[in-house]
């Protein structure tokens, strides 16, 4: 099936030039939908229409290709966002007076063969009113984070018919999109603080795993910091980047211990919290997610000041309050001591950036069941909760 490009205003513009932007619009089959934002420079949708037939650049339907319109050459993309890029190209004078907008070709780079069906929600043309170069397409419902694009574009000219003149299409290009910024984390922050609930008091940071580090001939002294699975938002700046190791730190609240079963194997690695989290450790916001059930997950960084960890952090994460933040805090109590709570409405999923030596902790066997089916290594983000999604992709 050939998608009709007869859809209307969702992509915006932004022209780095003095003239005015003009309209753009989000090919999607079903309907419309676009998005307000003031600033300057930015565009003022119009509903347009192309007519009669299929968008493919073969013409027929009402569309012609045409020899004495310009075909973009030389494409560049740069300043590439989750959601956003910004696009240029050259092109010969001739007949660039007759330009009347642009078709930009955008496909998932497993989708690299335009205009095949897609499922409705996924575009594949934008139309723009031609402006001047460079211009931004922005849109979060057709780019998603850290997704490679294909793109490419022909200029058009509307006849007064309403029917349109094409160019042939220019080569295609690949990039992309960049990961979650730290706007998109705070807003991320911003949703979670609404759901963590009451503070409990805890004592130990536990870390559940298929076998004891401590029972081998020739034993493991250290934890050693491993690249973070794929787990969580689509977008995250750590998944497959940050190094660190996972720990818990939830506990029942009619007990106040760890929980007696275990998502991650029969044997638990338990240490003291003060001695990952102090007066010399950062503690940053990485993530918030489900996966399509009604608890979430709140991905939280420690790194000691100064570290490789903290380094990482610092400019990608939104950085929290140690002692005042809404799931995880470290406070000085009158004696001197520290104590600490988590949140109670949230599992909390607390990567410790550095080795940890396994001589300051014990190992134990977990008391309940193995509920492996709780595991979140490469969970998924359920991209339609309300919950936990931002408007900048999943």
């Amino acid at each position: 099936m050939i998608e009709r490009v007869s859809c209307h205003s969702a992509a915006e513009a932004t022209a780095d030039g003095g003239g005015v932007p003009g309209s753009q619009r989000d090919s999607r089959a079903g309907g419309s939908m676009s998005e307000s934002r003031s600033g300057g420079g930015e565009t003022e949708r119009e509903p347009e229409e192309q007519r009669g037939g299929s968008g493919s650049a073969g013409g027929g339907g009402g569309m012609a290709v045409v020899g004495d319109l310009p075909v973009p050459q030389n494409i560049c993309i740069s300043n590439i966002t989750c959601d956003s890029f910004r696009i240029r190209w050259d092109m010969t004078e001739e007949g660039r007076e007759r330009i009347t907008h642009f078709f930009i070709d955008l496909n998932k780079k497993e989708n690299q063969g335009s205009n095949k069906f897609k499922h409705k929600d996924v575009p594949t043309k934008l139309v723009a009113k031609a402006v001047p170069l460079p211009m931004t397409v922005r849109g979060h419902w057709f780019l998603s984070p850290r997704t490679e694009y294909t793109v490419s574009v022909q200029t058009a000219a509307k006849k007064p018919d309403g029917e349109y003149d094409v160019s042939q299409w220019s080569e295609i290009v690949q990039f992309c999109t960049a990961d979650y910024s730290l706007l998109h984390l705070n807003q991320l922050l911003q949703k979670a603080e609404l759901v963590s609930g009451r503070m409990l008091p805890f004592s130990v940071f536990y870390r559940n795993q298929q076998e004891s580090l401590l029972d081998r001939e020739t034993p493991q002294r250290h934890l050693v910091p491993a690249v973070k699975d794929d787990s969580g938002s689509h977008g995250s700046p750590i998944s497959g980047k940050l190094r660190g190791i996972f720990f818990s730190c939830n506990t029942e609240f009619n007990t106040g211990e760890p929980p007696q079963d275990s998502p991650y194997g029969p044997y638990r690695f338990q240490i003291r919290a003060d001695l990952l989290f102090n007066r010399h450790t950062n503690i940053y916001f990485g993530d918030f997610y489900c996966m399509y059930t009604s608890y979430h997950y709140v991905i939280l960084v420690l790194a000691p000041a100064g570290s490789g960890g903290d380094a990482f952090c610092r400019g990608r994460l939104p950085l929290l309050d140690r002692s005042d933040n809404g799931f995880l805090t470290c406070r000085a109590d009158a004696d001197g001591s520290l104590s600490f709570r988590h949140a109670q409405d949230v599992i909390l999923e607390v990567i410790y950036t550095e080795p940890v030596d396994l001589t300051l902790g014990s190992v134990t066997r977990v008391s309940g069941h193995q509920l492996m089916s709780l595991s979140t290594a490469n969970a998924k983000k359920d991209p339609s909760c309300k919950v936990c999604n931002i408007s900048a992709g999943r």
